[in-house]
Formats: C-alpha cells, sequence, structure tokens
C-alpha cells in the first residue's frame, strides 16, 4: 500500500441505542487501535445522540434496580425514537441528524462513517444523504404525493450543497434499513457509497432479515458482508479487525487511484491559449 493510501483519516463513530459517545468509544478501543495502526494519527469522532433516555427506556430495565441514582437519570442516548406502537414515525430524527451534521461541520470533513446498531442504520443514513442526487431524489419522491421524510436542512450548506462531500467508505454493525415507506428516499436510488456490512448469526436485536433490507439497498451490498458468530456487539477479535480494515484500505486505495486518473485527465487536456 502506497504511503498516501496510508494518510491520517478523519473517522465519524456513531453510538448504538442507550449508549453515548463515551461508552462507544469503551467499546471500540480495539478497532480505533486496529485503524491508527493502519493509518497513523488518524482521529475518530465520538458525538453523543440528542436524545436521553429514562431507564424504562432501556431494554432490560427493572424498576428499583438503580443504585445511586434517579428514575429520570441515565448515561443513554438516541438517534431517534421509535413512536409507541405500529406507527412508521422515528421521532427526533431531524434532531438526531441535525447533531450529526454538527459533527461534520465542527469536526470534518470525514473520511468515513462507521457506526453500531442504530448508529449503523445512521451511518447508512449520512452515507445517503452525502451522495450526489440524493436531494433531488428526496425532492422527487415528495412531489409524488405521498408522506415523504424532507431531505433535512442540516445537510445543506450555505450554496445548496451537502455539507460536505461524499465517504469514501462506511461501515455498520448490526445495521438496519429505516423500515417504512416515509424513509424511502434514503435508499432508492441505492446507496453507492462502498458499505461493509457486519452481521452478528446469534443477534436477536437486530437479525439477518433486518440486516438484509439494508444490504440490498446498498449497491454490490451482498458482496461486502460479514458474518460473526456472535450476537449483539461489535466483534474485537484480531479476524473481524482485520476485515474491517482491509477493507478501509482497499476504499482508499481506490479513491487514491481515481483521484489520481481524473489529475492525468486534467493534464492530458488540450489547452484553449
Amino acid at each position: 500500500m502506497s504511503s498516501d493510501a496510508k494518510r491520517a483519516l478523519k473517522i465519524l463513530m456513531l453510538h448504538g441505542f442507550t449508549q453515548s459517545g463515551p461508552r462507544f468509544h469503551d467499546k471500540t478501543r480495539a478497532l480505533e487501535k486496529a485503524i491508527i495502526k493502519a493509518f497513523p494519527s488518524s482521529s475518530l469522532y465520538y458525538p453523543t445522540g440528542p436524545l436521553p433516555l429514562r431507564p424504562a427506556d432501556v431494554p432490560g430495565y427493572v424498576p428499583g434496580s438503580q443504585e445511586g441514582g434517579t428514575a429520570d437519570c441515565t448515561d443513554s442516548f438516541a438517534w431517534w425514537r421509535r413512536q409507541n406502537g405500529d406507527s412508521p414515525i422515528y421521532n427526533g430524527m431531524d434532531r438526531g441528524l441535525g447533531r450529526i451534521a454538527e459533527a461534520i461541520q465542527q469536526e470534518g470533513p470525514f473520511d468515513g462513517v462507521i457506526g453500531f446498531s442504530q448508529g449503523a442504520a445512521a451511518t447508512a443514513i449520512v452515507a445517503s444523504l452525502l451522495e450526489p442526487g440524493r436531494k433531488a431524489a428526496f425532492e422527487a419522491a415528495y412531489q409524488e404525493g405521498a408522506r415523504k421524510f424532507q431531505y433535512p436542512s442540516s445537510f445543506i450548506n450555505g450554496r445548496g450543497q451537502p455539507i460536505q462531500p461524499p465517504l469514501k467508505f462506511a461501515i455498520v454493525y448490526s445495521g438496519f434499513a429505516a423500515p417504512f415507506e416515509l424513509y424511502s428516499a434514503f435508499y432508492e436510488p441505492k446507496i453507492k457509497t462502498p458499505v461493509l456490512h457486519f452481521l452478528g448469526s446469534l443477534d436477536t436485536l437486530v437479525d439477518e432479515k433486518r440486516g438484509t433490507v439494508l444490504i440490498d439497498s446498498c449497491e454490490g451490498g451482498e458482496e461486502r458482508v460479514v458474518t460473526h458468530p456472535g450476537g449483539h456487539f461489535l466483534p474485537s477479535q484480531k479476524t473481524w479487525l482485520d476485515a474491517a480494515v482491509g477493507f478501509v484500505q482497499n476504499c482508499i486505495s481506490k479513491n487514491h487511484k481515481k483521484e489520481d486518473e481524473e489529475d492525468e485527465n486534467v493534464e492530458d487536456m488540450d489547452v484553449p491559449f
């Protein structure tokens, strides 16, 4: 791998439902170490979702089990909340995407995004929103007359363009697609950004069926799937770290090759003076 392709990267890390930026950092230190070993001086950024959760919102909560805390205080956050019942609404999605856009504007641009569970769903959404033509796809879907989620204004800069260039890569652990027609413009047309999908064969929270919907929403998705023999977590063994780092290396190398070819094409142009 060339020294150019080993340059420092900036990566946005999106935590899962009931986590926080610092807690997700604690759970991904092995991945962070592997990435920095392959790309020295790289930086990983861990924002926290804007929606605080109560203890009762956390799966497995038992009333009266908190010691030294209150019934309304946890270190658990979300990027959005599913409305009760069968409603096809994610409450707070604008706020969640707004927090991510804020991180991009303050710390970006980012080379890639990595997310877990709800953060993985958000990762795919961010990759989609930053692609050329996605805003037009949202506008076309909205004009069809059906109720649709509109392209978030937080992802548009003062020139009417996305707030940063398209991502070079995305990695989703236990990812899923927003499962309602309301959010179809995130996935139609398919996400073009290279996305690596990690699935846990024993994952009962985000099972293979839910993960496959997101895989099918990405170009070449079925060719970029890694299944580990575990449940709903981010695997930290060397085999799975190598798979993630190898994917990033491949994406960065291809991106540099594309940039070099574009530079050569410009140099070969006839100068009209």
